[in-house]
């Protein structure tokens, strides 16, 4: 019996180690842009699948398939008009000339990548609402027809 629980014992604490640390770098709450860009990688496919307002729907459903940890999924279309997002005061707004605090014009970025580009990536400064403070973020985004798909995620 010991010498099974010698063998099994560094096996299971090297597991739980390798587990533990990859949640405190970014596997735990808090999403990685790997996990942004997938995300809007399979928005895309549920938007091409089943259309902008369903889409647009599910986009917009509070914890729904599209918002997981601190990562969601939000649209506009290439005007720079809120079509889809968590904070519903900002659907139906055109966020073209917002810019982040450092004055960096963020959705003018991301809209006119899109339009020129079709995808990429833009970062900003933004209201972290896990800890109210601000920070770094980084945001992928695709365009499908009129719409810019787009999922962001904080940087350590």
């Amino acid at each position: 019996m010991t010498v099974m629980f010698k063998r099994m014992f560094i096996p299971v604490m090297v597991c739980l180690f390798t587990a533990a640390s990859g949640y405190a770098q970014g596997q735990g709450w808090i999403g990685t842009p790997v996990e942004a860009k997938k995300m809007v990688e399979k928005a895309v496919i549920y938007l091409l699948a089943h259309g902008p307002d369903k889409a647009l729907k599910e986009f917009n459903r509070p914890n729904g398939r599209f918002q997981w940890r601190d990562l969601y999924v939000f649209a506009c279309n290439s005007d720079g008009v809120v079509t889809a997002h968590p904070d519903a005061k900002l659907i139906g707004r055109n966020m073209y000339e917002v810019a982040d605090i450092h004055g960096k014009p963020f959705w003018k970025d991301i809209v006119d990548l899109a339009n020129s580009r079709g995808s990429g990536w833009v970062d900003y400064l933004y209201l972290d609402r896990m800890t109210g403070q601000e920070a770094f973020k980084i945001t992928y985004f695709q365009k499908v027809g009129d719409l810019i798909v787009c999922c962001g995620a904080y940087l350590p």
